[in-house]
């Protein structure tokens, strides 16, 4: 306890912040990418004139407030003021739209990942560019404003994310990192710069609307392990408002979810992968030449050192199933009984275990919010059963833990079976995987495929940030972030590896099908249910 109070007094240290959908969580860690400290903050998305959005109060005051309970749990556990850090990295949750004018006053709300607003521009500029553009994408929000002539595009001085403006506020730099930025516009993996063909193409498209080239209004790209900037005594304020902590912290380019995802599970390099399950779930696999086809459900991104990836991204996993584990609990509250919300979980998600490999004819679809991978616009949770079908609690569950993951299998198979990408191991974080075996058994069965989950699974990509944070400032001379991944954060680590049943394999191929067939039953709950 004594070395680490020792550590913390002289900044050996990297803290690494995500703003994740329903959580902000900051990690410290020591010069040995080991977890020393953290601390959250919840928040909630807001449901306002059709779009999914938080304020900029949201922003500032989770913040603060998860940076204070950190610099709280360090005085408790160590007796140490928190006052120098060695650096610093900040993510979040990846794309959407934030713009402001050349005063930095922000132009329109912020529009989440969730937003499927921008499905008419994204379906253009897919045409124009012969490239997948996904409505979620900042292009899309952008081209669909020009497209509605919202009357603040022409004031748009600068366009970030929500992690490009919190480091923004954070250092002054308007940077952002390589993965990130390719969800922001499509980059060039050789150039490591934005597309320069297809800048042109749109420039060209809205000459004749605005004033600026759309390069003039994007971030500066980044890539691990470049200087982006240090913390400014505003910064420093912002963070810590009782002016404890000190200015002059470097900090590393800002970088999605996707990014530090890739980051804490190692799985930059090609043929290795990784899937995150939380609010939403994506599997990213990183790849040894691009794909044959132009697929809509396959987005193309690049690791934080700009390798690209093939990425299907769902904007639904866990919600829907949180919601009737959480109806379960209330009735156990009912009864009377006391129970943990993790005894609550584990126990419903073990029992999943003893449901029929295909849910015993039980359907499920998880959409909270609009899914682009199965061309869902709208949110409509639906749980449908034939009068015949199996219905028990085992087979309630199994089916919601199917269909978690029941949208990323159709993107899934796109990459493997119909493109034969290759994948040598895939690794799972996030919170589903923080029960034991249970999302890990079925994630394998989806892809057909082992899945390891390292015991760091948990700390997800807050800690995946703080190890690019700390890469800024340790690397060697040429040292390049697979090494140090491989040689100085994962040498030695033991995770778990569970292969696919062949039994489970066939189940979740029985009830996809069923679930892929079934899903204009979604569309007619769209329209009836308004």
């Amino acid at each position: 306890m004594n070395n680490i109070a020792d550590k913390i007094k002289n900044g050996n240290t990297a803290l690494g912040i995500e703003f994740g959908s329903t959580r902000i969580k900051a990690v410290l860690v020591d010069e040995n990418n080991t977890p020393i400290a953290s601390g959250a903050h919840d928040w909630e998305n807001r449901h306002v004139g059709h779009i999914w959005t938080y304020t900029l109060g949201d922003i500032h005051e989770g913040l603060r407030d998860c940076y204070a309970k950190l610099k709280a749990e360090v005085k408790e556990k160590y007796g140490v003021t928190l006052t120098k850090i060695g650096a610093i990295g900040i993510s979040a949750m990846m794309h959407g739209y934030m713009v402001f004018d050349d005063k930095g006053k922000m132009l329109a709300p912020f529009l989440t990942w969730r937003n499927n607003t921008a499905a008419q521009a994204a379906d253009i500029l897919t045409e124009l560019f012969q490239y997948h553009i996904p409505a979620r994408w900042s292009i899309a929000h952008l081209y669909q404003a020009i497209l509605n002539e919202e009357t603040h595009v022409k004031d748009i001085s600068f366009q970030t994310t929500l992690e490009g403006y919190v480091h923004w506020l954070l250092t002054g730099k308007k940077v952002i990192g390589i993965g990130e930025a390719s969800g922001m516009f499509p980059v060039d993996p050789k150039t490591k710069a934005y597309n320069a063909r297809m800048l042109a193409q749109f420039n060209e498209l809205v000459k004749e609307k605005v004033s600026f080239k759309v390069e003039e209004i994007l971030p500066e790209i980044l890539v691990a392990g470049e200087d982006a900037g240090t913390l400014t005594k505003e910064g420093a304020l912002l963070l810590d408002p009782t002016g404890e902590l000190q200015a002059g912290v470097p900090l590393c380019p800002p970088e999605g979810d996707a990014g530090t995802g890739m980051v804490a599970t190692n799985s930059i390099k090609p043929r290795t992968g990784n899937v995150s399950a939380g609010t939403s779930v994506f599997a990213m696999i990183v790849l040894e030449e691009e794909l044959k086809k132009v697929h809509s459900e396959i987005d193309l991104v690049t690791t934080p050192v700009g390798d690209l990836v093939g990425m299907v991204h769902c904007n639904n996993c866990t919600s829907d199933l949180n919601a009737w584990v959480g109806m379960f609990g209330e009735f156990a509250n009912l009864l009377g009984v006391n129970i943990s919300q993790q005894q609550l979980f584990e126990t419903l998600l073990f029992k999943a275990e003893a449901g029929e490999k295909d849910c015993g004819g039980l359907l499920s679809y998880n959409y909270v919010s609009n899914e682009h991978v199965t061309h869902i616009r709208h949110g409509r949770p639906t749980f449908v059963r034939t009068a015949d079908g199996k219905f028990n609690l085992a087979n309630v569950m199994r089916t919601h833990l199917y269909s978690a993951f029941g949208t990323l299998k159709v993107g899934c198979d796109i990459m493997l079976k119909e493109e034969g990408v290759k994948l040598d191991r895939i690794t799972g974080h996030g919170g589903l995987f923080k029960t034991e075996r249970v999302g890990q058994s079925v994630l394998a069965a989806a892809i057909n495929a082992p899945v390891t989950v390292m015991h760091t699974a948990g700390e997800g990509g807050a800690w995946g940030m703080a190890i690019l944070a700390n890469y800024l400032i340790m690397k060697k001379e040429g040292e390049s972030l697979n090494t140090y991944l491989e040689e100085r954060v994962f040498k030695g680590q033991e995770g778990i590896t569970i292969s696919p049943d062949p039994l489970d394999v066939a189940g979740f191929e029985e009830f996809s099908k069923r679930y892929v067939a079934g899903l204009s039953i979604v569309r007619e709950a769209i329209e009836v249910l308004k």
